[in-house]
C-alpha cells in the first residue's frame, strides 16, 4: 500500500480534497454527509446517515442526503450496494469486495475478495463484457434441526399425492 500526502490530513480536509479531486464542490452539507460515510470504513443507509445528521444538530433534508449519496456513488467515492429493490446501502470501501448481509439486523459485513473463488461464469450476452462481480451472501440464524418426535413428526405424516399436503 502506498503512502499519500492526503493520508496525513485531518479527516474533514482529506474528504474535502477527495470531493474536489472528483469534481465535486465541497459544500457544507455535502462535506458533512461525506464525512459521516467516508471517515472510516462503514456501511450505512441514507436513513442512518440522516439520523446521525439530525442527532448532531445538522439541518439537512432527506432529499439532500439521497442526492448527495447518488452523486458520491456516481463519482466513485462510495459504492452503492442494492440489497433489494427497497434498500440501498452505501459502502465507504471503494476497492472491489463482497459482503455478508444479515437478514435479521440489516448489517453488512465485508468479505475479503481473496476468500472467494469463482471457478466458472456463464457466457455473456453478445457484445457485452463483465465490468465486475459483487456478491452478497444473505445470512439468517440457523434453524433448529427437525426432531422425529412430537405430534408433527414427518415420519408419522401421510401425504395426499394430489395436493401434497398432510392427509387426515
Amino acid at each position: 500500500m502506498s503512502f499519500k500526502y492526503t493520508d496525513t490530513l485531518p479527516p474533514p480536509v482529506r474528504i474535502a480534497h477527495e470531493l474536489h479531486r472528483h469534481g465535486l464542490k465541497p459544500t457544507k452539507q455535502r462535506l458533512r454527509i461525506a464525512e459521516i460515510l467516508m471517515n472510516e470504513p462503514t456501511h450505512m443507509t441514507a436513513d442512518q446517515i440522516l439520523t446521525v445528521l439530525r442527532r448532531d444538530g445538522d439541518h439537512v433534508s432527506k432529499a439532500t442526503v439521497y442526492n448527495t449519496l447518488k452523486v458520491l456513488a456516481q463519482r466513485g467515492l462510495v459504492r452503492q450496494i442494492n440489497i433489494d429493490p427497497e434498500r440501498a446501502v452505501y459502502d465507504s470501501t471503494r476497492i472491489p469486495h463482497h459482503h455478508f448481509y444479515d437478514l435479521e439486523t440489516g448489517e453488512l459485513y465485508d468479505i475479503n475478495p481473496s476468500e472467494i473463488e469463482f471457478s466458472r461464469f456463464p457466457a455473456l450476452p453478445e457484445g457485452m463484457e463483465a465490468d465486475g462481480v459483487e456478491l452478497v451472501i444473505k445470512l439468517r440464524k440457523k434453524r433448529p434441526a427437525p426432531t422425529d418426535s412430537g405430534p408433527m413428526a414427518l415420519s408419522s405424516m401421510k401425504f395426499d399425492p394430489i395436493d401434497r399436503g398432510p392427509a387426515e
